[in-house]
């Protein structure tokens, strides 16, 4: 059987001599040590990215309006004409400013027939309440019109005429 003498801590045979044994102790413990903290080891850093999200745009209010009850005649009395603004978008939109005239449905001069035209009446201004409305909402406002008594004037080309409101929002 063989059989090797050992140090005191039991991992060195006795007949190593003394600056072997000291390296071998020191090599063993930088290993040791070395590996441990191997483990700690990071690398710093730093990085920028990009990205990106899409917003919607406005959409244009929807504007309705009833028919004026009250027959206009020149000099006669106003009539009140009911407005009701829509917001048709998906987000909030701000209702600043309401106008209206005598106008086609494009924006346009109206002239119904010969000797009626949007100069034999004037409109008021616009009332409702400005301010955010929300997706789906409505505001609803009011606005006067009157035929205007134009003097030596013949006005017979508005005789039951429908005088055409042109509303526009903003």
């Amino acid at each position: 059987m063989f059989h090797i003498d050992t140090d005191i801590w039991g991992i060195m045979p006795k007949h190593i001599n003394r600056k072997k044994r000291v390296f071998a102790i020191v090599t063993a413990a930088v290993l040791v040590l070395g590996g441990g903290s191997a483990a700690f080891a990071y690398w710093t850093t730093t990085g920028t990215g990009t990205g990106s999200a899409t917003t919607g745009t406005t959409v244009n209010w929807t504007i309705t309006s009833t028919t004026a009850g009250a027959a206009l005649t020149p000099g006669g009395p106003t009539d009140t004409v009911t407005f009701i603004v829509t917001n048709p978008g998906t987000g909030v939109q701000n209702l600043a400013a309401v106008t209206t005239a005598v106008a086609n449905a494009d924006g346009t001069p109206w002239v119904a027939v010969t000797g009626c035209s949007a100069a034999d009446y004037t409109v008021g201004t616009p009332t409702f309440t400005t301010g955010n409305v929300n997706p789906g909402a409505t505001v609803t406002g009011t606005v006067t019109i009157q035929m205007i008594n134009r003097a030596a004037v013949n006005q017979d080309g508005c005789k039951l005429a429908t005088v055409p409101l042109y509303f526009t929002a903003s």
